[in-house]
């Protein structure tokens, strides 16, 4: 989980890859962000500070932190990605009402290993409904 920013360093410098502001800016936003934000969420942020900034150069930071492992990408909305900081297992609950996503911390009802002959990684489980603020 990204709760670290010098190991996230060490992680993308381990991989080759330069610390430009640009990057530090995004591992920034990501530091212990719970919100989920997506990559527009996450450009409109950088701006502020790098007023120059693409969000090419924002999404490209974003893919290159899911290959080092330090964020995953949720697909949970049709419209949307999003981005989640926190790596260790858990599910994630998307309100229907208000769009806001949250993380469910309830363990998987089985550690699927293999299926049907397949060797299983991970495993992702998105719940859906009205959250308790919009009920």
């Amino acid at each position: 989980m990204m709760k670290n920013t010098k190991r996230t360093i060490r992680k993308l410098k381990e991989a080759g890859l330069k610390i430009t502001p640009q990057r530090l800016a995004v591992v920034e936003i990501l530091e212990g962000n719970g919100s989920h934000p997506s990559a527009q969420n996450i450009y409109e942020e950088a701006k502020k500070k790098y007023p120059m900034m693409s969000f090419s150069t924002v999404y490209k930071t974003l893919r290159v932190l899911e290959k080092v492992g330090e964020i995953q990408q949720l697909s949970i909305a049709e419209d949307r990605v999003n981005f989640d900081p926190e790596t260790t297992p858990h599910h994630h609950f998307l309100c229907e009402k208000c769009g806001h996503i949250y993380d469910i911390e309830e363990p998987s009802p089985v550690k699927i290993t293999r299926l049907e002959g397949h060797l299983v990684n991970k495993t992702q489980v998105f719940y859906y409904g009205i959250c308790s603020k919009c009920q």
